[in-house]
């Protein structure tokens, strides 16, 4: 007979499924923590109001993603003499309501540090910088990905023909979606 006990055989099989539930858990809170961007983005492109911007493109290159152009908002410069810019500081996080007319880009009408709750369409930043003249905010819309060889394309065109369609959720979030060249859509960056 053998030394080891009866119990000893059932204790190491009633421990293995412990085990893959423990290293189960684990996968799907990994899961949950690489979705949370993802559902984010979901909830802005679902929810958001399109609103097309201004913008200046510059082509630079990235060796791993390919062409991007690097997102200039026209609305990333305010003068100081606008509603509500006045007291702005660096640092600040602000929402600038924006006003659409026609099938034009959409222009800032104010700037406040809290959302408006009016229901207008205000976009969320942060001031960057500021001077007597000028502040200037940074929305977190920084780039726009082109599949490799397109970003000269767009560097090519006139910048006055080219504007951005931005998604923006009721609580100031925004993301880019589509990059369109004389009102037509060139690229989408809507889905991922």
């Amino acid at each position: 007979m053998s030394d080891v006990p009866a119990d000893a055989g059932l204790a190491r099989r009633s421990s293995v499924p412990l085990t893959y539930l423990k290293w189960g858990l684990l996968a799907l809170l990994q899961l949950a923590l690489i979705s949370v961007p993802l559902v984010d983005r979901l909830d802005v492109q679902m929810s958001g109001a399109v609103v097309p911007l201004e913008l200046v493109p510059v082509d630079p290159r990235d060796l791993l993603r390919g062409d991007y152009v690097i997102i200039n908002l026209a609305i990333g410069r305010l003068p100081r003499t606008m509603e509500g810019a006045e007291s702005l500081k660096a640092g600040q996080t602000v929402f600038v309501t924006l006003e659409q007319e026609g099938e034009g880009a959409a222009r800032p009408v104010s700037v406040s540090p809290d959302r408006p709750q009016s229901g207008e369409l205000a976009i969320a930043g942060r001031v960057r910088s500021s001077t007597a003249e000028t502040v200037w905010i940074d929305y977190g819309i920084d780039a726009f990905f082109l599949p490799e060889g397109e970003g000269r394309e767009i560097e090519r065109l006139d910048t006055s023909r080219v504007l951005l369609e931005v998604a923006i959720a009721g609580d100031g979030r925004s993301l880019p979606l589509n990059l369109l060249v004389d009102g037509k859509v060139f690229k989408s960056d809507g889905s991922f």
